[in-house]
């Protein structure tokens, strides 16, 4: 897809995190660093989560494709912006930028669906024990997946279509470190109120859509865990989960806020999208290994058989 034609510019300037070369400098070792621990650890849970037949379970489907989500959204920022803190020059593309903006909304789309679809596994294990291998089978478990990935593509879409239709006539500089829709609002010289509503629109569907799926299975798990009399069984049975209401308060907490907010050039929305974008890939496969006493023996029985 290109620009519209009457788009007078063919890149923009991003601004980035900092004009000075020292903190351009720390930031880079620092991100440089988060980057290669989030692959290396979403990596270790693919692995790990496919060598061991233990693991081979719906809850560890999902998580896998959770790792893979993670590693997907990193990759479509953080490289772009440690090559743009070793650069004099910050600059994207038209078309570049268009496709960021495509992948930022598409991965953590997905992950929305996809830990929404996680608290539906637990709440199926927890209130339905029984029923839970019937109910959560592999062929349901893939439609799921797939299903999650369809819906953030085409909400992804739309996204791009209201950039497509923005004009951009002389200003060029991103007051970001990358390309989001709400950035690019204030360089547009088009009437921005229609795309403006659209987006709050469908970010309040996509937000409203996988977070009351999540909050009503977890009121139901939280109702049967206190009917357990036992204070070891109620513990143990909310460890299954405490990992992933973990997660989606990281994930949550920040990227539907960031979007929601006003668009600014405030540091807390740079602080917001490094949360969702950089840190949470980073934190949920710690999360998922240090939380969780079947990934921690299957790593190292993993780990065994190579060392």
């Amino acid at each position: 897809m290109a620009w519209r034609n009457h788009s007078t510019i063919t890149e923009f300037i991003l601004i980035g995190l900092s004009d000075d070369p020292y903190i351009e400098a720390l930031l880079f070792v620092f991100f440089l660093g988060i980057y290669l621990l989030t692959v290396m650890g979403n990596l270790m849970m693919l692995l790990v989560i496919r060598a061991d037949s233990r693991l081979h379970t719906p809850m560890y489907f999902f998580l896998s494709n959770l790792s893979f989500l993670d590693l997907c959204f990193s990759s479509v920022t953080v490289p772009k912006l440690l090559k743009d803190l070793l650069s004099e020059k910050r600059t994207i593309s038209v078309e570049g930028c268009l496709t960021q903006v495509f992948f930022v909304f598409i991965t953590p789309g997905t992950e929305a669906f996809l830990l929404s679809v996680m608290a539906y596994d637990r709440y199926a294990a927890i209130c339905h024990p029984l029923l839970y291998g019937q109910v959560m089978s592999p062929q349901f478990c893939v439609k799921l997946v797939l299903i999650s990935w369809g819906l953030a593509c085409l909400n992804a879409f739309v996204i791009v279509f209201l950039a497509i239709n923005l004009d951009f006539c002389e200003a060029q500089t991103i007051h970001h470190y990358i390309c989001e829709l709400p950035s690019l609002f204030p360089l547009s010289c088009s009437d921005i109120s229609i795309s403006v509503d659209i987006l709050i629109c469908s970010i309040l569907l996509h937000g409203l859509g996988t977070f009351l799926p999540i909050f009503f299975s977890y009121a139901r798990i939280v109702s049967t865990i206190l009917s357990i009399s036992s204070t070891s069984g109620r513990s143990k049975t909310f460890s299954t989960c405490s990992s992933h209401l973990i997660a989606v308060t990281l994930f949550f907490g920040s990227g539907v806020i960031r979007y929601l907010m006003p668009t600014t050039d405030s540091s807390l929305v740079l602080l917001l999208s490094l949360q969702y974008s950089a840190v949470t890939p980073l934190l949920n496969p710690l999360i998922y290994s240090l939380k969780n006493k079947e990934v921690k023996a299957a790593v190292r029985r993993t780990l065994g058989k190579y060392f």
